[in-house]
């Protein structure tokens, strides 16, 4: 049985009342939400084919159908690609388990060359494959400078952000980042299904982190590509940056993260001192108006 798929179907059933989507409610219900049959109703199957395609029992769903559910569920775009992922999963050739994942020697030279922005190279599981001055400094001073090059000491973004205490103390909005994060994870689980190591990270995030295993039942999905991230960091205190998250144009799933700050703030002024490793022991000054609002929130 398909469990990940039969889990994100009902997570997306339970959310959803019969009388938002026009229809009769009658009876008692165990559970919340829509039944298997009023959601083969409006998505124009038969319960029987429903309930074999959620229990993982139908084998080639067409597209067409995959986009009746997700109308009928009212997935958003993230969310009708996570459950052809599901519906469909793409059997890829396994690597070489004894063969490390490595950012390309062109790629490395490009972060290590760019200014005025802090800039980290990922693989698919979120494991830093190489970073700039100004993004080690910003994300884990407290790792050594090349821990990256090693496989066994390289970080691991989301396993900091759960598991280690001075990543969770440079995030403002703390839980914010982390529903984020497990979001995008689980985006990236639906399309690499054969990944054992990413799969062995999640059990660890389940096992170490109650709040991990939380949201990550929940079933969030979400494509995180920009925004807007608070940081209060141990050096040079609080900064607004923006972040962009481009994905390498090869078959490697990797990508690079990238945080600028508006020019002419403070915060780019401490992303310059990050960068230069000339930061001073006291934090920048930080405008009232953001440090009531980070008191209002506790």
């Amino acid at each position: 049985m398909d469990t990940e798929l039969g889990d994100f179907l009902r997570s997306r059933r339970a959310g959803l009342r019969p009388e938002e989507l026009g229809l009769a409610s009658y009876g008692s219900r165990r559970v919340p939400g829509l039944r298997r049959e009023e959601l083969a109703q409006l998505a124009g199957v038969s319960v029987t084919y429903y309930t074999r395609l959620e229990q993982g029992q139908s084998q080639n769903v067409s597209d067409n159908v995959l986009d009746a559910i997700a109308r009928a569920l009212r997935l958003n775009d993230d969310e009708t690609a996570h459950l052809r992922d599901l519906a469909k999963p793409i059997r890829r050739k396994r690597a070489n388990p004894a063969r490390a994942e490595a950012v390309r020697p062109g790629t490395a030279q490009l972060i290590t060359a760019m200014e005025g922005v802090a800039v980290v190279a990922m693989d698919r599981r979120s494991d830093v494959l190489a970073w700039n001055a100004m993004g080690h400094q910003l994300l884990a001073p407290h790792y050594a400078a090349d821990s990256p090059r090693s496989s066994a000491e390289r970080p691991n973004l989301t396993r900091m952000l759960f598991l280690d205490p001075a990543t969770r103390e440079l995030y403002v909005n703390w839980e914010d980042e982390a529903k984020r994060s497990v979001a995008s994870l689980r985006l990236v689980a639906g399309r690499h299904p054969d990944d054992r190591h990413l799969a062995e990270l999640i059990g660890e995030l389940s096992m170490k982190s109650q709040l991990f295993s939380a949201l990550w039942s929940r079933h969030p999905v979400l494509n995180c590509t920009f925004g807007v991230k608070y940081f209060a960091h141990p050096q040079v205190g609080r900064l607004e940056l923006q972040f962009e998250v481009v994905q390498m144009p090869d078959d490697s799933a990797h990508r690079i993260l990238m945080y600028s700050a508006e020019p002419g703030t403070s915060a780019e002024a401490a992303l310059r001192l990050l960068g230069r490793g000339a930061v001073e022991e006291t934090a920048l000054p930080i405008p009232r108006v953001v440090e009531r609002s980070h008191r209002e929130r506790g």
